[in-house]
Formats: structure tokens, C-alpha cells, sequence
């Protein structure tokens, strides 16, 4: 029997128009992806390609900052006083050493180095990249150099680092006029960000901090320089695609005499005290030492704070720079005020006034003394220089008033910046009704101006101030700025031309100082008479100054100073071997030379001597300056002409 099948026809025209269907479909979103993606890899490749190819290149190029050398610093002669000096350090590249702990042990062992080091290094360790090198001992000695160099096949991984840091060959003799360098800190960093030099300073570790290193950071540092390469994904550098090399700092050539400083050093040995010598003519700085002093270098790497303490804590306090800070001038200031006495007709030359040793206000019972008990007789203003007469003095200042002495003695100088190339300066402290009013709140009493008179009172100048005065003095009026810089020299890196290096050129240029405004008097002839007076001080065998200057052959000229720093009772007699060591009296002493045409202004102050004044303790000081300065260029005949 055969049974009925349903037989199912398929209908291939349906199946082919589904198929179509989807086939159009799926082509249709492979086109609408295609045209995604290409539209996503022209937005890549065309229109933000200068976007990628930054940001690819930042990922593989590094820019490295390369430190510029700082300029070198010489005295007027050529003499090197500050340098860049090579400092090692031992440095471990961790990836390339086997097993570290015994490697440190050996190397420690090897250069003596402290279990201080060897934490530091594995505290250092976890902080950094394997293949970055770590510093396990910096500061090499030229024995653990050699030491390490003849046995470093013996430490793979281990390698000797060599950096450029400061020194300042003569030490102490130089720290309170050129300052030093140290590592730059939080104070630091925010005022070169605020001065946007931060990027300048990306490779630099040191900065100046003090005297010239401070005032001319920016002369001395220099431009900073690049280096472009290549790293992987680890930050491993691969290869150096370009280099521009950094622009060295200037080098600055100085007014400074090293062998003057060296004099003064050995001159000022065992007292405290400064002394400064300037060239009139020019107001360069020739001689400027501060003692007690200090080595700059041991700030360069570092100071200890036991070492720091030390220093900070003496009573001889080496940190203060004394050239520019304030002492009494004392008697000092007498040709200034016998100049104004002349200026302003108060007195003449010829003008007397009798001493009998003491110096009373009409209805004040207190009497100002002289230095010399029994008093000079009868002088004049030649010999009231000459003799250092206090009563002189007493009386001219009384004449004349606070007012027209503070306003004169402003022209000086006395009271304000000199404007040399230090931060350090202090002021001093030129005293005037108005400055104690708003000092103190208080009037300003006639027995005050007596003693100002004499340099003593609230009258406060520094040793620099002083030479800058004499130097304005035997000038006639003519004011030259003070400073230490003579010139700079820019050395260029090489310039290439071509396949070509140009040598390395340099540029020299003399630094050349406006003058301020000349100080004017009613006669140029009041000058030479209170020169003249300053140089019989010295001239004159019975005169203060005498005794130090005694047999130079070059003609001199200057003024003696004692400055009191503890008062005395009025009947009491002054016994510096009766007072302690601090309250004794000061010396001070200016001197001028040749007499006709000076080139040399030194002054000097010396602090609580035990015994004489200014002639018997500074004078020997200026003299022995001036001694090196002219050496043997004024035989005896040369000086009577």
C-alpha cells in the first residue's frame, strides 16, 4: 500500500532575496565600521598627528638638564680665589651587581666607609631604579680614589662619580668678601620660582649665600643647557639624539690684592677687629678682612651642626663680616668736623681755644675730659687734629649743632649704604634729632652733640664707611663708589661651522661705575688745610700718629681714634686693666698715601685693646698694608720732594 507524502517545494527565490538581505546588511556594517575606522585613523594620522607625535616623542625622548659650570673668581692679579673643584663619590648600579650586601661589605671595608653610609645607601636603595646608579660614599680622598681604582675589577656594578663643587683655596681669607655657595633650599627654590629662574636652576644643586657668590648669582651661574635622549618604556636611556651644550657662568675678576688680605691676616693676628684699604682714585676695594673669620668651604658641602654650633656660639662671633658693621668712629671724625667748622665760618685756621684738660656747659655741672689730663694749652685747629684734642672738638661741635653735623656728615657717607657689591652692608648710625625722636621718642639734648664732637654719642660707622670718607676727603669732594668688581670674562662654548669647531672664544669686559654727585665748599682751600693737619698727625714727632709711621719711605698722612665703649665715672680714672676685656676702649686709625697723590685709603678698627689707643694699636696695622702696598717704589728722596 503506498502511503501519501507531503512533499515540501523550497522556494530559492525567497532564500536568495534573505540572503541578499542580510548579506547587504552585514557589507553595510562593514562599511559604516570601515568608514569608523578609517575616519578614526585619519583623525589620528592627518588631523591631530602634531597632538600624538608630541606625545609619542615625550614618551620615548627625554629632555635632561645639564648643569653650567660656574664662573671661576681671581684677585686683581690673576690669583684664583674661588674654583670648581672635582668631588668623587663611590656609586653602586644595583642591576649590574650580583649580591649587594656582600659588595658594600667588601667595598667598606676596602675605603673605610662608615655604617652611616652603608644605611643611607640601602635606605637611598628602595627610592630609585635598578639600573640608576645609588651613592654609597661621596667626598673620596685621593687615597680611596687610587685605592678603589686599582681594585675596582673586583666590583662590577661599582663605579667613581666626578662632579664640579666649589673651594675657595685661601679659606678663611677670603669668606667675609666673597661669601659661598651651598645646596639651594626651600627658601631658595621659592625665591627662584618667584623670579621664574626655576628652570635655569634644574640641574643645579649650590647657590650663593653669601658676600660676591650672593650679589652676582646670577653673573656667575650661567645658562643652562640640554640633552635629548632616546629611552625605553622602563625609563633607560637608549641613545642621545642631541646635545646643547650649557653657557658657563661669567668669571669676575676683582679689586681684591690677595697678598694685601694675606698682610692684614697676619697683621690683625690674635685681635678682632677689620680692616679695609680702597684705591681713591677708582673706589676699588683693594684690602678688605674681617677677623675672627671662618672657612667658606665647610658650608659648601654641608655644614655639621656641631661645627655650625661651634661657630654660632663663639664669643668672638666669626660670623659677623666687621668691615660692615658699626663702631664709634671716635676721633676719626674730627677732620670732618673741623672741615665743617671751616665751611660753615664758625672757625678759621687761626681760630684758638684754650684747653685746661676739661670742657663744662654753661650751667651743667659735668665736665667732658680730655684724653690728656692736664689738657694741650692753647690750639688751633691744625694742632687740635694733630694732637687729637678732645676739648677743641667739644667746644667746635657745641658751635655748631646737631643739625649742620648730621646734614655734612651725611655727604660723607656716614649713616647710609655705601652701595658696595655685598648684601652684608649695615648703615651705621649717623645720630640727628629726627633719627632719635623716632629711635627712642625723646629730645635731643645739647650735652649729646658735645660728644658727638668726638665720634662717641649713638654715632656708629663702619670700617668701610670710614674709608669710603677719606677716600671722598683726600678726593676734595669727589665721591667714587666702593666696590669689588673690576671686570668679567664670558668664555663661549665652541660654535660649529660646517664639518668645522671655531676655538672657544672670550669676552672681557671692564666694569665702569657712575660717581655720585661731589660734595662742595665755599673754599677748595679748606681741602688742603685739614690735609694738611692729617698729615702732620703723622709727620710730626710729637704728634698721635707718629709712632706707627715712623721711617716709611713714602709720605703718609691719616688720623688716630679711641673710642670708648664703657662710660666712667666722672672723677674715675680709666685703667683698662681694671675692666673687662669687652668694655675696654676701641682702636681706630684712617691713613692716606702719598700725601700729594694718594693711592692708597685704609682704615682700621680693632676692638677692645688692652693697652694705648688708635696710634699704638690700628696704626700699626694701616702701616704695615701700606708697607706691602708700595714696597720699595718711594726711596727717601722720592719722599721729601
Amino acid at each position: 500500500m503506498i502511503k501519501n507524502k507531503r512533499v515540501i517545494i523550497r522556494n530559492h527565490t525567497a532564500e536568495a532575496n534573505l540572503f541578499a538581505r542580510r548579506a547587504f546588511i552585514a557589507l553595510l556594517g562593514v562599511f559604516i565600521l570601515s568608514l569608523i575606522l578609517f575616519n578614526n585613523i585619519y583623525e589620528l594620522q592627518v588631523r591631530s598627528y602634531e597632538k600624538y607625535q608630541t606625545r609619542s616623542n615625550s614618551n620615548r625622548i627625554k629632555l635632561l638638564p645639564v648643569a653650567p659650570n660656574r664662573g671661576l673668581i681671581y684677585d686683581r692679579n690673576g690669583v684664583l680665589l674661588a674654583e670648581n673643584k672635582p668631588v668623587y663619590s663611590l656609586e653602586i648600579i644595583p642591576e649590574q651587581v650580583k649580591d649587594l650586601e656582600k659588595t658594600v661589605k667588601a667595598l667598606s671595608e676596602l675605603l673605610e666607609i662608615s655604617p652611616e653610609n652603608q644605611r643611607k645607601f640601602f635606605k637611598n636603595l628602595r627610592r630609585k631604579r635598578r639600573f640608576k646608579p645609588v651613592e654609597l660614599k661621596s667626598r673620596l680622598s685621593e687615597q680611596q680614589v687610587a685605592l678603589f681604582s686599582v681594585n675596582q675589577h673586583k666590583f662590577p656594578g661599582v663605579v667613581i662619580d666626578a662632579r664640579l663643587k666649589r673651594y675657595y683655596p685661601f679659606g678663611d681669607l677670603t669668606t667675609h668678601s666673597l661669601g659661598y655657595v651651598a645646596r639651594i633650599n626651600r627658601k631658595d627654590a621659592q625665591k627662584l620660582a618667584r623670579e621664574n629662574k626655576t628652570e635655569n636652576y634644574a640641574a643645579t644643586r649650590d647657590i650663593g649665600k653669601l658676600g660676591l657668590e650672593k650679589y652676582y648669582e646670577d653673573i656667575l651661574h650661567g645658562t643652562i643647557g640640554h640633552q635629548e635622549v632616546e629611552i625605553n618604556n622602563q625609563g633607560r636611556i637608549i641613545r642621545t639624539l642631541d646635545f646643547t651644550p650649557p653657557i658657563p657662568g661669567k668669571d669676575l675678576t676683582l679689586s681684591l690684592d690677595i697678598e694685601l688680605q694675606m698682610v692684614a691676616k697676619r697683621a690683625m693676628q690674635g685681635k678682632r677687629g677689620a680692616v679695609v684699604a680702597l684705591d681713591p682714585r677708582t673706589g676699588e676695594v683693594l684690602a678688605m678682612y674681617s677677623n675672627p673669620s671662618y672657612d667658606g668651604n665647610l658650608f659648601v658641602h654641608g655644614i655639621s651642626s656641631k661645627n655650625y654650633k661651634k661657630l654660632l656660639n663663639s664669643k668672638n662671633l666669626p660670623l659677623i663680616n666687621r668691615t660692615v658693621q658699626g663702631y664709634p668712629p671716635a676721633s676719626t671724625i674730627k677732620p670732618f668736623i673741623g672741615l665743617l667748622g671751616l665751611d660753615s665760618k664758625v672757625i678759621t685756621p687761626e681760630t684758638k681755644i684754650m684747653d685746661p684738660g676739661w670742657y663744662q656747659l654753661k650751667g651743667i655741672e659735668k665736665k667732658y675730659r680730655d684724653w690728656k689730663k692736664w689738657g694741650h694749652g692753647w690750639v688751633n685747629l691744625n694742632k687740635a687734629i694733630e694732637q687729637s684734642c678732645n676739648i677743641y672738638f667739644y667746644d667746635l661741635a657745641f658751635k655748631l649743632g646737631i643739625n649742620r653735623i648730621s646734614d655734612m656728615m651725611e655727604k660723607f657717607g656716614f649713616g647710609d649704604y655705601t652701595g658696595i657689591d655685598i648684601h652684608e652692608e649695615s648703615r651705621g648710625i649717623l645720630p640727628s634729632v629726627q633719627w632719635k625722636r623716632r629711635r627712642f621718642n625723646q629730645p635731643w639734648y645739647t650735652g649729646e652733640t658735645v660728644s658727638i664732637g668726638i665720634g662717641q654719642s649713638f654715632w656708629s660707622v663702619t670700617p668701610l664707611q670710614l674709608a669710603q670718607a677719606t677716600s671722598i676727603l683726600v678726593n676734595k669732594g669727589e665721591i667714587k663708589i666702593p666696590h669689588l668688581l673690576k671686570a668679567t670674562t664670558q668664555s663661549l662654548p665652541p660654535i660649529k661651522q660646517g664639518n668645522e669647531t671655531m676655538v672657544e672664544q672670550a669676552i672681557h669686559q671692564e666694569i665702569n661705575y657712575e660717581n655720585k654727585a661731589p660734595i662742595k665748599l665755599t673754599n677748595d682751600k679748606y681741602w688742603d688745610i685739614i690735609l694738611s693737619a692729617m698729615h702732620d698727625t703723622v709727620q710730626k714727632p710729637s704728634a698721635t700718629g707718629h709712632f706707627a709711621f715712623k721711617g716709611t719711605h713714602y709720605d703718609a698722612a691719616g688720623k688716630t681714634g679711641s673710642a670708648q665703649v664703657a662710660s666712667v665715672a666722672q672723677d674715675e680714672k680709666y685703667d683698662a686693666s681694671k675692666i673687662k676685656e669687652r668694655k675696654r676702649d676701641n682702636a681706630m686709625f684712617i691713613a692716606f698715601a702719598p700725601y700729594n697723590n694718594p693711592e692708597i685709603v685704609v682704615a682700621v678698627a680693632i676692638e677692645n685693646v688692652a693697652k694705648g689707643g688708635g696710634g699704638t694699636n690700628a696704626g700699626p696695622v694701616a702701616r704695615q698694608i701700606m708697607d706691602q702696598y708700595f714696597g720699595h717704589r718711594f726711596d727717601k728722596k722720592q719722599k721729601t720732594k
